[in-house]
């Protein structure tokens, strides 16, 4: 959500970035916004102006009610007195109703309008304009077939989507033995990984109220992807980005404390909308996965640094278990109303012979900040908003896909790369069941 006084000093602005955002159908949102401004601007003038001559109205009331009692022709003057005091309470009272109701109006409009870009982020309406900025490490196809990678994991008896299926239905699975081991390794090396980078260990909750979903995600991706716990405000997260931003809501966060550099656990729950193509069966896109996370919450200036080290976190991960990605940057089309500046790693599938994505960065400026009131004070005494960013870690559904395909040798076993022995007993390498 933009500052309403930015707004208000640079509409041409906000409406070029509306059309580099390719969302033509919100140009009317920014004359509907200052319009809804300028009458609250004049019922709040006016409201307070009634406060003001509220007091030496009832003043004058006491001193003519007074003088009536010995002079009965001032009793006139009295009663005309006591009406004004009456008007004027009256319209006060129909001032502070619209005031409210023009907040409101306001309010739902100012969400609906997007995050001003950074001038880097290249310009385009989807996903299709992409720039592919670098690679790291070289993409390989081998010179045997590689099977669908759920057909990898079965020949390790590491999977069951059809009991899933029973039991929840499409969008889910059960991970056993050595595939189910290496879910959780992936997952805990991350955890550790992100611990000696120097941050913070977290388990947030896995629910929220709706102020703190509406805080952190645009209504069209709250729609798109939030499951509601019927009859309570409560969703089930999508992210832990989510919860772990909505710690600090109405917060003023101590600025010797900036900034705040966190590695979170969750279960996601998705609703994944749409239909997919076949790439997308499997586990590639469910209802439910676990992820870990990266967030950082920073004074303005430290954003853009931190940007760049969060993706570069990713790269060196995704390299440390032999696996080549790239960089890609997100176009404007393709970037959420909150996001500022966004790029995926991408992770090389030598059975698609093309890259996929893993991991999704995202520079989200002050937008989430402003909705959830995180502040900090300068260093002259100044409320400032701190900006928040996010990135994947690792999301263990793509990860394996991407993992298994990489370390897939001809005879059907699967390397294990150095760091994740620890987490697998010591294992190197893993040995499907003969059929």
């Amino acid at each position: 959500m933009l500052d309403m006084k930015f707004i208000r000093e640079n509409p041409d602005a906000v409406r070029e970035n509306i059309k580099k955002k390719f969302q033509d159908a919100k140009l009317p949102l920014v004359d509907e916004v200052l319009a809804l401004d300028e009458q609250r601007r004049a019922a709040i003038a006016e409201a307070d102006q009634l406060r003001s001559a509220r007091n030496s109205l009832s003043k004058q009331v006491g001193m003519l009610m007074g003088q009536a009692k010995k002079d009965p022709s001032k009793q006139a003057e009295a009663d005309e007195a006591k009406a004004r005091v009456t008007a004027n309470a009256a319209r006060l009272s129909e001032l502070e109703r619209k005031e409210t109701e023009l907040d409101g109006e306001l309010h739902s409009r100012m969400l609906l309008i997007p995050q001003i870009i950074d001038p880097s982020v290249p310009i385009g309406p989807d996903d299709t304009h992409n720039v592919e900025v670098q690679r790291f490490g070289e993409p390989r196809v081998p010179d045997f077939e590689i099977p669908y990678h759920t057909e990898i994991m079965e020949s390790f008896r590491g999977i069951d989507m059809d009991a899933a299926g029973r039991v929840a239905g499409s969008g889910f699975y059960y991970l056993l033995g050595d595939i189910a081991r290496l879910h959780e390794a992936v997952l805990a090396y991350g955890r550790d990984f992100m611990i000696d980078k120097g941050f913070t260990y977290c388990i947030p909750p896995f629910m929220i109220h709706g102020n703190v979903v509406e805080g952190v995600m645009s209504q069209t991706d709250m729609d798109a992807m939030m499951y509601k716990i019927e009859g309570e405000d409560l969703y089930l997260i999508g992210t832990s980005e989510h919860s772990m931003i909505g710690r600090f809501i109405d917060q003023v966060v101590p600025a010797g404390e900036l900034p705040l550099t966190l590695t979170s656990y969750s279960p996601c729950f998705r609703k994944e909308k749409g239909s997919h193509g076949i790439e997308e069966r499997g586990v590639y896109r469910i209802h439910q996965f676990e992820k870990q996370e990266m967030i950082v919450v920073c004074r303005p200036e430290e954003s853009r640094d931190w940007y760049e080290k969060l993706w570069r976190y990713s790269v060196e991960l995704f390299r440390s278990m032999d696996i080549p990605v790239r960089q890609l940057e997100c176009c404007s089309g393709d970037l959420a109303d909150l996001k500022c500046k966004s790029c995926d790693i991408e992770a090389w599938s030598p059975r698609q012979k093309k890259y996929f994505e893993v991991c999704s960065c995202s520079n989200l400026g002050d937008a989430q900040a402003r909705r959830l009131k995180i502040r900090y004070r300068d260093e002259n005494g100044k409320m400032q908003l701190c900006h928040t960013l996010n990135n994947t870690c690792v999301a263990p559904p793509r990860m394996l896909i991407a993992f298994l395909e990489n370390n897939l040798q001809a005879d059907g076993t699967v390397l294990v790369p150095e760091v994740l022995r620890p987490y697998m007993g010591g294992k190197s390498v893993l040995t499907p069941y003969k059929k």
